[in-house]
């Protein structure tokens, strides 16, 4: 991993250098400070806000985000550098281990994949009456996406994003891809993992966006299953490769959408 002319930015919102006198540098079995490729546009601003502990006495952790694939989770890293937040690329395999042995070794600090979650600064600020209606959107929506998707196991959450341009992400948690990844690296060949699949999973639709408002407001329509599976498709591409069957699907769907804009 070789580093660029440029600040990280955690989630914090603090630049790595004033974070390292307030927390200390991230450090390696040996003792020595850890540099990696940073995926940035050169700005200084801050990157977001922090998780904060909420009992006394413990300090807030550290996020630190990174990609591990810049072609498949590029929507991820476009949305990084609108909000001048950064992520180090960790692209090879010993990178996993490596993080694991620099969280243990360094308390409070955590690795979180780009397409983890959906950080605060990405989203637009709004009041805690917006916020409900939010969850009501959500219920709503996360009852006709599961029926469309025949998938129970899928979360959905509706938030309002600051690029009005992405419709729907898709994020897996830290803990369940790690565990994920894990279960494929120790599996027998043949090994059927579909059971694995889907756990952990978060849709968010974003509510600034028409075709979330469209299903919103038409529940009912022709043409809301269509848009439901697109646009779940449509996050899933962004994160991993779809499957065969899953490609013919969308590739069949998307040239119904045209034959129908076509009309």
């Amino acid at each position: 991993m070789k580093p660029l002319d440029s600040e990280d930015v955690n989630e914090n919102g603090e630049k790595a250098e004033e974070a390292k006198d307030k927390e200390g540098s991230a450090v390696d079995e040996n003792g020595e400070k850890v540099e990696a490729e940073v995926v940035t546009d050169g700005d200084d601003k801050d990157g977001g806000d922090a998780d904060e502990n909420t009992e006394e006495g413990h300090s807030a952790e550290k996020i630190v985000y990174y990609v591990t694939d810049e072609q498949q989770q590029g929507q991820y890293i476009k949305m990084f550098k609108d909000n001048k937040m950064d992520a180090v690329i960790l692209t090879h395999n010993i990178d996993q281990p490596f993080i694991q042995q620099l969280e243990s070794k360094n308390e409070g600090v955590k690795f979180q994949r780009i397409d983890a979650d959906v950080t605060g600064a990405l989203k637009d600020e709004i009041s805690e009456e917006t916020e409900k209606e939010l969850e009501e959107q959500a219920r709503a929506l996360g009852e006709i996406m599961k029926k469309v998707l025949g998938n129970d196991k899928l979360a959905v959450k509706v938030e309002k994003l600051k690029d009005e341009k992405i419709s729907s992400v898709l994020t897996l948690s830290e803990e369940s891809r790690r565990m994920q990844d894990m279960m494929k690296m120790y599996s027998m060949p043949g090994m059927d993992m579909g059971g694995f699949g889907g756990e952990g999973e978060t849709l968010i639709l974003n509510a600034n966006h028409p075709l979330v408002k469209y299903v919103t407001d038409n529940q009912e329509g022709e043409n809301v299953d269509m848009i439901c599976e697109q646009l779940y498709d449509l996050a899933k591409i962004q994160q991993s490769p779809l499957s065969p069957e899953a490609m013919t699907k969308f590739i069949a769907r998307s040239n119904e959408i045209m034959m129908v804009l076509a009309k």
